[in-house]
């Protein structure tokens, strides 16, 4: 997800601050919260204009002769190309506040130009509805996770042993072809997401105190933040598509 999943601090109950007074606090997550929307709306936008600008479409997505939609070389490289920069950053280690401004947003711009290919295979309508869904599902999400008072870091590491999990098992589904294993992966896909979105809130909580008003590293912690939080409305988004998407063309 991002270089924040692996080293999130634990904090006991007793020993929280009063996050509910912190003016800093709420600051820091409205820039997180910003990013995170604009970052959605630039993606939405360049979904559709892939999936229906036909020059385009044709360049990163095609349609063999049963039907199946796929990409293509550069359909390929833009898709994965966010994995490898997120590698890389993994890596690194060390980022200035302009370098994870330029990840976030090139992260963000690969992964809506990636999903113009949803078109092709949802309705339109169930697209819209599917996304309002996601959007109502990661208020409330995000919500418990920013005003509970359990520590939920126990929680996610779970969740993220959860995620290497499915990981896997999509990975098997390339080679043992079952109905039943995609309905079961993209149930517990939902399940994983919507927890990872209250704990990654929660995280960037912890985050916030744990930084002592270091600006830079504020900033830098707004973009990885972001992004942890985007990828997991689109995740969240993408497998509750497989239920709600309807007919597929």
């Amino acid at each position: 997800m991002s270089d924040f999943h692996g080293g999130a601090p634990r904090f006991g109950a007793q020993a929280r601050p009063d996050m509910a007074v912190d003016a800093g606090l709420r600051s820091f997550m409205l820039g997180v919260y910003n990013k995170v929307a604009i970052g959605l709306l630039l993606s939405a936008g360049l979904a559709w204009f892939t999936g229906h600008y036909a020059p385009v479409q044709r360049l990163l997505f095609q349609v063999d002769g049963a039907g199946h939609v796929g990409y293509t070389i550069l359909g390929m490289v833009v898709a994965f190309a966010p994995l490898g920069i997120l590698l890389f950053q993994s890596f690194a280690r060390q980022t200035s506040p302009q370098a994870a401004s330029i990840t976030y947003w090139v992260v963000v711009s690969l992964i809506g130009a990636s999903l113009g290919m949803l078109f092709a295979i949802y309705a339109d309508a169930a697209i819209y509805q599917t996304f309002l869904v996601t959007a109502a599902a990661f208020g409330g999400l995000s919500l418990v996770g920013y005003t509970t008072k359990r520590d939920l870091s126990g929680f996610g590491s779970f969740l993220i042993m959860g995620l290497w999990g499915l990981i896997f098992a999509s990975l098997a589904t390339f080679f043992f072809h079952s109905a039943m294993l995609v309905f079961i992966i993209n149930l517990l896909g939902v399940g994983i997401f919507a927890g990872l979105i209250a704990f990654d809130t929660q995280r960037m909580k912890m985050t916030y105190y744990q930084l002592g008003g270091n600006q830079a590293a504020m900033s830098v912690a707004t973009s990885y933040g972001a992004l942890s939080l985007y990828l997991d409305f689109i995740n969240l988004f993408r497998f509750l598509l497989y239920f709600m998407g309807g007919s597929r063309r």
